[in-house]
Protein backbone atom coordinates (compact mmCIF):
# COMPACT_ATOMS: atom_id res chain seq x y z
CA UNK A 1 0.00 0.00 0.00
CA UNK A 2 2.70 2.48 1.03
CA UNK A 3 4.62 1.67 -2.19
CA UNK A 4 1.58 2.81 -4.18
CA UNK A 5 1.54 6.10 -2.27
CA UNK A 6 5.20 6.60 -3.17
CA UNK A 7 4.71 5.98 -6.88
CA UNK A 8 1.65 8.25 -6.97
CA UNK A 9 3.76 10.99 -5.41
CA UNK A 10 6.58 10.54 -7.92
CA UNK A 11 4.16 10.39 -10.87
CA UNK A 12 2.45 13.64 -9.84
CA UNK A 13 5.81 15.37 -9.37
CA UNK A 14 6.94 14.26 -12.81
CA UNK A 15 3.71 15.55 -14.36
CA UNK A 16 4.13 18.86 -12.51
CA UNK A 17 7.71 19.15 -13.76
CA UNK A 18 6.86 18.65 -17.45
CA UNK A 19 3.90 21.05 -17.54
CA UNK A 20 5.01 24.43 -18.97
CA UNK A 21 5.42 27.32 -16.52
CA UNK A 22 2.51 29.25 -18.03
CA UNK A 23 0.02 26.75 -16.61
CA UNK A 24 -0.42 27.28 -12.88
CA UNK A 25 -2.19 23.89 -12.53
CA UNK A 26 1.32 22.43 -12.26
CA UNK A 27 1.56 23.99 -8.79
CA UNK A 28 -1.59 22.19 -7.65
CA UNK A 29 -0.46 18.87 -9.13
CA UNK A 30 3.00 19.28 -7.62
CA UNK A 31 1.53 20.18 -4.23
CA UNK A 32 -0.63 17.06 -4.23
CA UNK A 33 2.44 15.02 -5.18
CA UNK A 34 4.36 16.45 -2.23
CA UNK A 35 1.36 15.58 -0.04
CA UNK A 36 1.60 11.91 -1.00
CA UNK A 37 5.38 12.11 -0.52
CA UNK A 38 4.80 13.47 2.99
CA UNK A 39 2.48 10.53 3.75
CA UNK A 40 5.20 8.13 2.58
CA UNK A 41 7.79 9.60 4.92
CA UNK A 42 5.33 9.94 7.81
CA UNK A 43 4.82 6.17 7.64
CA UNK A 44 8.55 5.33 7.83
CA UNK A 45 9.05 6.01 11.60
CA UNK A 46 6.96 2.91 12.40
CA UNK A 47 9.61 0.76 10.74
CA UNK A 48 12.49 2.46 12.55
CA UNK A 49 10.73 2.34 15.92
CA UNK A 50 10.42 -1.43 15.48
CA UNK A 51 14.21 -1.75 15.10
CA UNK A 52 15.01 0.90 17.76
CA UNK A 53 16.63 3.26 15.24
CA UNK A 54 15.42 6.50 16.80
CA UNK A 55 17.82 8.73 14.85
CA UNK A 56 16.04 7.76 11.63
CA UNK A 57 12.69 8.19 13.36
CA UNK A 58 13.51 11.85 13.90
CA UNK A 59 14.99 12.21 10.40
CA UNK A 60 11.98 10.74 8.59
CA UNK A 61 9.55 12.81 10.64
CA UNK A 62 11.56 15.92 9.74
CA UNK A 63 11.39 15.00 6.04
CA UNK A 64 7.62 14.46 6.32
CA UNK A 65 7.20 17.90 7.89
CA UNK A 66 9.41 19.47 5.22
CA UNK A 67 7.26 17.91 2.50
CA UNK A 68 4.12 19.24 4.22
CA UNK A 69 5.61 22.75 4.17
CA UNK A 70 6.23 22.41 0.43
CA UNK A 71 2.59 21.39 0.04
CA UNK A 72 1.37 24.53 1.85
CA UNK A 73 3.60 26.75 -0.27
CA UNK A 74 2.62 25.24 -3.62
CA UNK A 75 -1.10 25.35 -2.80
CA UNK A 76 -0.73 29.02 -1.84
CA UNK A 77 1.20 29.73 -5.04
CA UNK A 78 -1.59 28.05 -7.02
CA UNK A 79 -4.41 29.94 -5.31
CA UNK A 80 -2.66 33.34 -5.29
CA UNK A 81 -0.98 32.94 -8.68
CA UNK A 82 2.38 33.69 -7.08
CA UNK A 83 5.07 32.94 -9.68
CA UNK A 84 7.86 32.29 -7.20
CA UNK A 85 8.23 31.48 -3.53
CA UNK A 86 8.33 34.60 -1.32
CA UNK A 87 11.77 36.22 -1.08
CA UNK A 88 13.32 34.06 -3.79
CA UNK A 89 14.72 34.98 -7.20
CA UNK A 90 13.89 31.52 -8.62
CA UNK A 91 10.87 29.24 -8.69
CA UNK A 92 12.00 27.25 -5.66
CA UNK A 93 9.08 24.85 -5.36
CA UNK A 94 9.13 23.90 -9.05
CA UNK A 95 12.90 23.42 -8.99
CA UNK A 96 12.68 21.30 -5.82
CA UNK A 97 9.86 19.28 -7.37
CA UNK A 98 11.91 18.56 -10.49
CA UNK A 99 14.97 17.59 -8.44
CA UNK A 100 12.91 15.27 -6.25
CA UNK A 101 11.08 13.73 -9.21
CA UNK A 102 14.31 13.00 -11.09
CA UNK A 103 16.13 11.70 -8.01
CA UNK A 104 13.16 9.52 -7.04
CA UNK A 105 12.82 8.10 -10.55
CA UNK A 106 16.49 7.12 -10.37
CA UNK A 107 16.50 5.73 -6.81
CA UNK A 108 13.17 4.07 -6.06
CA UNK A 109 13.25 1.52 -8.91
CA UNK A 110 16.40 0.09 -7.30
CA UNK A 111 14.70 0.07 -3.89
CA UNK A 112 11.35 -1.34 -5.04
CA UNK A 113 12.13 -3.60 -8.01
CA UNK A 114 13.86 -6.91 -7.03
CA UNK A 115 15.61 -7.30 -10.40
CA UNK A 116 17.29 -3.88 -10.24
CA UNK A 117 18.02 -4.32 -6.53
CA UNK A 118 19.76 -7.62 -7.30
CA UNK A 119 21.64 -6.11 -10.24
CA UNK A 120 23.16 -3.14 -8.43
CA UNK A 121 24.04 -5.05 -5.25
CA UNK A 122 25.64 -7.85 -7.28
CA UNK A 123 27.63 -5.33 -9.29
CA UNK A 124 28.95 -3.55 -6.20
CA UNK A 125 29.75 -6.88 -4.51
CA UNK A 126 31.76 -8.00 -7.55
CA UNK A 127 33.63 -4.67 -7.62
CA UNK A 128 34.54 -5.06 -3.94
CA UNK A 129 35.77 -8.62 -4.54
CA UNK A 130 37.87 -7.44 -7.49
CA UNK A 131 39.61 -4.78 -5.37
CA UNK A 132 40.19 -7.25 -2.53
CA UNK A 133 41.78 -9.70 -4.97
CA UNK A 134 43.96 -6.91 -6.40
CA UNK A 135 45.14 -6.17 -2.86
CA UNK A 136 45.82 -9.89 -2.28
CA UNK A 137 43.33 -10.35 0.54
CA UNK A 138 41.96 -13.93 0.66
CA UNK A 139 38.32 -12.91 0.63
CA UNK A 140 35.62 -15.34 -0.44
CA UNK A 141 32.18 -14.81 -1.93
CA UNK A 142 29.95 -16.84 0.37
CA UNK A 143 26.74 -15.93 -1.46
CA UNK A 144 25.66 -13.44 -4.11
CA UNK A 145 26.02 -10.49 -1.66
CA UNK A 146 28.05 -11.83 1.28
CA UNK A 147 31.83 -11.48 1.46
CA UNK A 148 33.91 -13.41 3.97
CA UNK A 149 37.43 -12.55 5.10
CA UNK A 150 39.05 -14.75 7.75
CA UNK A 151 35.57 -16.15 8.59
CA UNK A 152 34.14 -12.69 9.25
CA UNK A 153 31.14 -12.09 7.00
CA UNK A 154 29.94 -8.77 5.58
CA UNK A 155 26.58 -8.59 3.80
CA UNK A 156 26.29 -6.01 1.02
CA UNK A 157 22.86 -4.35 0.98
CA UNK A 158 21.35 -1.49 -1.03
CA UNK A 159 22.69 1.12 1.40
CA UNK A 160 26.22 -0.14 0.58
CA UNK A 161 25.85 0.91 -3.07
CA UNK A 162 25.67 4.69 -2.45
CA UNK A 163 22.62 4.79 -4.72
CA UNK A 164 20.92 7.31 -2.40
CA UNK A 165 23.73 9.84 -2.71
CA UNK A 166 24.05 9.24 -6.44
CA UNK A 167 20.31 9.77 -6.96
CA UNK A 168 20.41 12.95 -4.86
CA UNK A 169 23.15 14.54 -6.97
CA UNK A 170 21.58 13.40 -10.24
CA UNK A 171 18.28 14.99 -9.21
CA UNK A 172 19.90 18.26 -8.17
CA UNK A 173 22.13 18.53 -11.24
CA UNK A 174 19.33 17.67 -13.67
CA UNK A 175 17.01 20.27 -12.12
CA UNK A 176 19.36 23.16 -12.95
CA UNK A 177 19.06 25.11 -16.18
CA UNK A 178 22.67 25.43 -17.28
CA UNK A 179 24.91 24.68 -20.25
CA UNK A 180 25.55 21.05 -21.17
CA UNK A 181 29.24 21.57 -20.45
CA UNK A 182 28.62 22.71 -16.85
CA UNK A 183 26.05 19.98 -16.23
CA UNK A 184 28.46 17.34 -17.53
CA UNK A 185 31.27 18.72 -15.36
CA UNK A 186 29.05 18.65 -12.26
CA UNK A 187 28.07 15.06 -13.05
CA UNK A 188 31.67 13.93 -13.52
CA UNK A 189 32.89 15.41 -10.21
CA UNK A 190 30.01 13.82 -8.29
CA UNK A 191 28.45 10.57 -9.52
CA UNK A 192 31.53 8.59 -10.69
CA UNK A 193 33.55 9.90 -7.73
CA UNK A 194 30.83 8.88 -5.25
CA UNK A 195 30.69 5.37 -6.73
CA UNK A 196 34.47 4.85 -6.60
CA UNK A 197 34.80 6.25 -3.08
CA UNK A 198 31.94 4.03 -1.94
CA UNK A 199 33.74 0.93 -3.24
CA UNK A 200 36.83 2.04 -1.31
CA UNK A 201 34.67 2.52 1.80
CA UNK A 202 33.17 -0.96 1.49
CA UNK A 203 36.59 -2.54 0.92
CA UNK A 204 37.90 -0.77 4.03
CA UNK A 205 35.02 -2.12 6.13
CA UNK A 206 35.54 -5.69 4.88
CA UNK A 207 39.30 -5.57 5.55
CA UNK A 208 39.00 -3.83 8.93
CA UNK A 209 36.40 -6.35 10.09
CA UNK A 210 38.08 -9.39 8.58
CA UNK A 211 41.51 -8.47 9.95
CA UNK A 212 39.99 -7.31 13.26
CA UNK A 213 41.92 -4.04 13.12
CA UNK A 214 39.95 -2.54 16.00
CA UNK A 215 39.36 -5.64 18.11
CA UNK A 216 35.94 -7.22 18.80
CA UNK A 217 34.14 -4.03 17.78
CA UNK A 218 35.93 -3.74 14.45
CA UNK A 219 32.78 -3.71 12.33
CA UNK A 220 31.01 -1.07 14.44
CA UNK A 221 34.09 1.17 14.55
CA UNK A 222 34.95 0.72 10.87
CA UNK A 223 31.40 0.99 9.51
CA UNK A 224 29.44 3.15 11.92
CA UNK A 225 32.22 5.55 12.89
CA UNK A 226 35.17 5.78 10.48
CA UNK A 227 33.37 4.95 7.20
CA UNK A 228 30.38 7.18 7.97
CA UNK A 229 32.60 10.08 9.00
CA UNK A 230 34.69 9.65 5.87
CA UNK A 231 31.57 9.52 3.70
CA UNK A 232 30.26 12.71 5.27
CA UNK A 233 33.51 14.56 4.61
CA UNK A 234 33.69 13.25 1.04
CA UNK A 235 30.10 14.26 0.27
CA UNK A 236 30.73 17.73 1.69
CA UNK A 237 33.76 18.19 -0.59
CA UNK A 238 31.87 16.83 -3.60
CA UNK A 239 28.89 19.10 -2.86
CA UNK A 240 31.25 22.08 -2.66
CA UNK A 241 32.74 21.19 -6.05
CA UNK A 242 29.26 20.84 -7.60
CA UNK A 243 28.17 24.18 -6.13
CA UNK A 244 31.24 25.86 -7.62
CA UNK A 245 30.24 24.53 -11.04
CA UNK A 246 26.49 25.13 -10.59
CA UNK A 247 26.05 28.17 -8.30
CA UNK A 248 22.34 28.08 -9.23
CA UNK A 249 21.97 25.37 -6.60
CA UNK A 250 22.84 27.93 -3.93
CA UNK A 251 19.71 29.85 -4.94
CA UNK A 252 17.69 26.66 -4.47
CA UNK A 253 19.17 26.04 -1.01
CA UNK A 254 18.61 29.64 0.04
CA UNK A 255 15.08 29.56 -1.37
CA UNK A 256 14.22 26.37 0.50
CA UNK A 257 15.54 27.87 3.73
CA UNK A 258 13.39 30.96 3.24
CA UNK A 259 10.40 28.77 2.39
CA UNK A 260 10.78 26.72 5.58
CA UNK A 261 11.29 29.71 7.87
CA UNK A 262 8.37 31.60 6.31
CA UNK A 263 6.00 28.67 6.69
CA UNK A 264 7.10 27.96 10.27
CA UNK A 265 6.63 31.64 11.10
CA UNK A 266 3.13 31.59 9.59
CA UNK A 267 2.16 28.45 11.50
CA UNK A 268 3.45 29.87 14.79
CA UNK A 269 1.53 33.09 14.21
CA UNK A 270 -1.71 31.19 13.51
CA UNK A 271 -1.29 29.03 16.61
CA UNK A 272 -0.51 32.09 18.74
CA UNK A 273 -3.52 33.91 17.26
CA UNK A 274 -5.85 31.07 18.16
CA UNK A 275 -4.82 31.38 21.78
Amino acid sequence: MIENVLWIAVALMVISSVIPNIYKIRKLIGGIGWGFFSLHWAYQPFHYIAINDYANVVLTLAVAIFCALIVLTMIREYSQETPFSPGSSIDVTSMATSATAIGSLFYFPFAQMPSLNLWIITGVTNNIMWVLEMLNFPAQLMSWNTISLNDYHVEIILACTAIESIALFIGLIASVKASTKRLAAAFLVSVPVIYVLNIIRDVFVVIAYGEQWFGPNSFEIAHHMIAKAGSGIALFIIAYAVLRILPELLDLIDGLWRLITNQVHNVVQKVAGNH
